[in-house]
């Protein structure tokens, strides 16, 4: 138990960097192999790994205790089933895979192994969304979410943009994300979803779209939207919304003045939490006010995925119980590709 376990980590876009990363500093983890498709370049503290180019090589030479994948979604799937029957315990970035039936087929070998499965839904670990997840739970359902995160890209953002357009539109990639924060909100079943796309560029597939919008009914009378744009176009007004609402009151994220879509801390920085309750005196008028909590000094995009790592070495460990956790990586997954059929097709989706 007191041994680092031995990881390899295949992908080393910027998430695969930051994971990477995690691992070296960690000192529960010992990095056995970087593997990627070809040469970037490395921050410091991970220059002095060599990248392979195989992950099927890297798990038979290396033989490692875990498997980080955070390649592009279309290869999750295959990957990660590799590496647990290779006898690794796995970390997969977000979209587990890219259908439901492979989302499955992952959870399915994860059993059949018994290896964990942690799927890099990185404000899980959050202080503050865990916060305004516990903060809107008090409130009471039925709820309204609204939520979005659209992105001003250009440059090598949108050249990133447009290679994850290959396989996965905006609504899939990001809208997990939030769709499994409406799941932890509510423990009802999403029960339908209708899915809206536009293709705003020339620069992408006539099949994909790079604006994308999603509306889900639960099965207690929830119901909530997800918007996801990408690309130069894309406007820098209200690309940030995260509000839930209830009969009790609500709960937002209040962003600060001048922030970019496409900042990558702004993605997961709260800045304020504000709390509204909708109760009211006997002359009809709001009991209290507004409370805004200061969210300060919360975590930065790496030390965040510090945490998620801290996770997956607690869950190995201490032999943690992931069957939820899992389950919930397959429905938000089901929702957003549900979503993406519904663009596709027109028509709303019975879940």
């Amino acid at each position: 138990m007191d041994q680092p376990l031995r990881v390899v980590i295949a992908g080393l876009g910027n998430m695969g960097r930051s994971h990477a990363l995690a691992y070296h500093t960690n000192p529960g983890f010992q990095i056995a192999a970087l593997v990627n498709r070809s040469d970037v370049p490395l921050p410091e503290g991970l220059s002095t790994y060599a990248i392979r180019r195989s992950f099927d090589e890297a798990l038979r030479d290396e033989k490692p205790d875990v498997a980080c994948i955070a390649t592009y979604s279309d290869s999750h799937a295959d990957y990660a089933v590799s590496a647990f029957e290779a006898g690794c315990h796995v970390f997969v970035e977000k979209p587990l895979a890219t259908t439901v039936a492979d989302a499955k087929r992952v959870v399915a070998a994860a059993k059949a192994n018994g290896k964990k499965l942690v799927i890099g839904y990185i404000l899980r670990h959050h202080p503050s969304w865990i916060r305004l997840i516990a903060e809107a739970r008090k409130l009471g359902g039925p709820y309204v979410f609204r939520m979005n995160l659209n992105q001003q890209s250009s440059g090598h953002t949108w050249e990133t943009h447009k290679q994850l357009m290959q396989t996965t539109s905006p609504i899939v990639d990001c809208g997990v994300h939030y769709l499994d924060v409406m799941l932890q909100i509510t423990d009802a079943r999403p029960v339908e979803v209708r899915g809206m796309g536009l293709r705003l560029s020339d620069e992408i597939a006539p099949s994909m779209y790079n604006y994308g919008h999603l509306q889900v009914l639960f099965g207690d009378g929830s119901v909530g939207w997800y918007e996801a744009g990408w690309g130069p176009m894309i406007s820098e007004t209200a690309f940030f919304v995260k509000d839930v609402i209830s009969p009790n009151g609500c709960v937002s994220i209040v962003m600060k003045e001048g922030v970019r879509s496409d900042d990558i801390d702004t993605h997961t920085k709260t800045s304020t939490i504000r709390l509204h309750s909708a109760a009211t005196g006997a002359d009809g008028k709001f009991a209290k006010p507004d409370e805004m909590l200061s969210m300060e000094g919360e975590p930065g995009h790496q030390d965040l995925c510090d945490l998620e790592q801290a996770f997956v070495l607690k869950a190995i460990r201490e032999d943690l119980d992931l069957t939820r956790h899992m389950d919930d990586a397959v429905k938000s997954l089901a929702v957003c590709l549900a979503a993406d059929e519904s663009v596709r097709s027109g028509l709303a989706v019975k879940l």
